[in-house]
């Protein structure tokens, strides 16, 4: 008998036993006559008891034991899968010695607890500071710009730097506000246009100084601009000085600012200036920088990406579908908008998503059971996410607050 002793506990196991599976650990002791080779297999010898000695866990060797004497590894639920992984890899037994139905049980176990970890590690990083008070050690003016980065990126370091937080978020709902207003027609005239611009140049001016004071406090300057936040910081004070530059482009020319003036709304540099205006809207992101619940909802897109472009594929498929049926039972009909198929794409998308504004409807007798079956299709389609990402959101939502908390 091998008298094999594991983390103290003692058990026998007969070496004709275990010299049936000669790749595993006690296989290879068992086959071994070199005292040498066998103290190599194991972590102690004791020539009076004549045991060796294992340091490992005894409880999972239970399993390992009863492996060697009915040839079938069984796993229990409440097993970490980790750390079984190491120990049968330790002993040299594969998994293809369990049960089909436990090993696959045990598989997604695994894939949980590594999706798990995976996600962890990621909602770590989403919290964890771009730079860190290490990072300007030795560097050039390192403690005034680790100062300026604390004050602009950490509102938690002290009461100035909660400040500058709040007066950027403001900044930001004020600039919102400033460009819907710009579109009311009493805030059009000669007063309110000034107001306007004044209010655009001032929050202007103050993303401006914060974007370039968190990119000189920066300890690496390629690490900052590959950053989402501070891409967003940039689209967001960029429009405002490209609207300056298309305004003055050829000052000089009074007749072509005159004729611009005239076909203002019809130009292309009109177009364009108006496109650019609108990229401002982009600065409402900048509130994700100290919103927790956008934050999580940012992640909970990236972390089902492919539930929603799976959502999005079956969208297309029942728009498509239903259009082309719209269109086969309903094309006939006098005065019919279902006049072509991509015609009948707009009915069958808001059909689809159940908003059905009525601007186009059936006449026929099919053309309604099509439209039954198409939103009776929309409203199966559209429950199928929901639970999920509203409880991978919450859950997402509750760690980073928590991991917050704890730092």
């Amino acid at each position: 008998l091998l008298n094999i002793n594991v983390g103290g506990k003692l058990f026998q196991i007969a070496h004709k036993v275990a010299a049936q599976y000669p790749i595993t650990r006690l296989g290879k002791l068992a086959l071994c006559t070199d005292p040498m080779k066998k103290l190599q297999l194991c972590d102690d010898y004791s020539v009076q008891k004549n045991e060796y000695f294992f340091d490992r866990d005894p409880s999972i060797f239970h399993y390992i034991f009863h492996f060697y004497c009915s040839g079938v590894l069984w796993i229990m639920d409440e097993m970490c899968p980790s750390n079984f992984v190491e120990e049968i890899e330790y002993w040299g037994i594969h998994l293809k010695y369990t049960q089909r139905c436990c090993r696959i049980l045990f598989e997604e176990k695994q894939d949980e607890l590594n999706e798990y970890l995976k996600i962890q590690k990621q909602l770590e990083a989403e919290l964890e500071p771009l730079e860190s008070a290490e990072q300007f050690e030795g560097k050039f003016l390192g403690r005034f710009r680790g100062m300026i980065w604390n004050l602009i990126e950490n509102p938690y370091s002290s009461v100035a730097a909660k400040i500058i937080a709040v007066m950027s978020s403001l900044f930001v709902l004020i600039s919102i506000v400033g460009m819907t207003l710009s579109t009311v027609e009493e805030m059009k005239h000669k007063t309110g246009k000034m107001w306007m611009e004044h209010l655009e140049m001032i929050c202007a001016i103050f993303f401006t100084s914060e974007y370039i004071m968190r990119l000189i406090a920066s300890s690496s300057f390629k690490r900052f601009l590959r950053a989402a936040f501070n891409a967003i910081d940039l689209v967001a004070i960029l429009p405002f000085y490209i609207q300056i530059l298309f305004e003055n482009l050829d000052e000089g020319d009074t007749l072509y600012h005159e004729e611009l003036h005239k076909m203002e709304n019809v130009s292309k540099l009109g177009k364009v200036l108006k496109l650019i205006k609108l990229m401002r809207i982009f600065r409402i992101l900048k509130l994700a920088r100290h919103s927790t619940g956008l934050r999580a909802f940012g992640f909970t897109m990236r972390q089902c990406y492919q539930q929603v472009c799976c959502l999005f594929l079956f969208i297309a498929m029942g728009v498509f579908t239903f259009s082309a049926l719209m269109h086969s039972v309903e094309h006939d009909v006098p005065g019919t908008s279902f006049t072509s198929i991509p015609y009948a794409w707009w009915w069958a998308a808001v059909s689809l998503s159940t908003v059905g504004y009525g601007d186009t409807v059936p006449d026929t007798v099919l053309g309604r059971m099509v439209a039954f079956a198409c939103i009776s299709f929309g409203i199966i389609l559209n429950g199928m996410p929901i639970s999920i990402l509203y409880n991978k959101f919450s859950d997402y939502y509750a760690k980073l607050k928590a991991h917050e908390i704890e730092t």
